[in-house]
């Protein structure tokens, strides 16, 4: 695996990497078949993928549900690290293409990681009643402001990964929401940002 970024080197102990790795390996393997992820990023995978991903990660309890999960990212990288800090946190992967949900379940077995794969829409599933949603190439941000209203716990924490618009996704979802959110940098992109949403209430 490409150097550890600094932010992550104090966090992350090597058979953590090493699982990472072979996370990595997977979707490499898997990406001519299944489209994983765009093949003109596999050369940069770590840094654009893998440490992206891994970005979001915080110890919260409970269920923490990535939407629209694809490959598992940032869902499998998520999973991982709560195994090294040994938190019982429970990770549900969504993801409705039945071929990433195959590749979902070969990361579950061979990385050894106690997830959920539910190969269903996000709009089909009942209420997950999660502590922490992510998404992170899914959907709009008004979009995913509905999803989380029918799956976040009240008090629950959405971590939302966004481009260089997403101020203008932010104006355009509090058209139909109030909620209170904090925009983190991106340690990988310049241009991108964490969005941390709470309290979200339709308008």
């Amino acid at each position: 695996m490409n150097a550890i970024p600094d932010w992550a080197s104090r966090n992350v102990s090597r058979e953590t990497v090493d699982k990472l790795q072979a996370y990595a390996a997977l979707i490499r393997k898997w990406t001519p078949k299944i489209n994983l992820v765009a093949k003109s990023t596999l050369a940069d995978l770590e840094v654009r993928h893998i440490w992206d991903s891994a970005q979001v990660f915080e110890e919260r309890p409970g269920v923490w549900a990535d939407l629209g999960t694809g490959g598992g990212l940032p869902g499998v990288v998520v999973a991982i690290l709560a195994q090294e800090q040994k938190r019982e946190m429970q990770c549900i992967l969504v993801e409705s293409d039945q071929r990433k949900a195959a590749f979902l379940r070969t990361c579950a077995r061979e990385l050894e990681l106690p997830i959920i794969v539910m190969a269903q829409r996000v709009e089909d599933i009942p209420p997950l009643c999660a502590h922490t949603i992510s998404a992170r190439a899914l959907a709009s941000l008004d979009m995913l402001l509905g999803f989380a209203q029918r799956h976040l716990t009240e008090d629950g924490l959405c971590i939302f990964q966004k481009g260089a618009q997403w101020r203008q996704e932010v104006a355009e979802a509090e058209k139909n929401w109030r909620f209170a959110y904090e925009a983190v940098p991106s340690k990988t992109d310049v241009e991108a940002v964490v969005l941390k949403i709470k309290d979200i209430q339709r308008v």
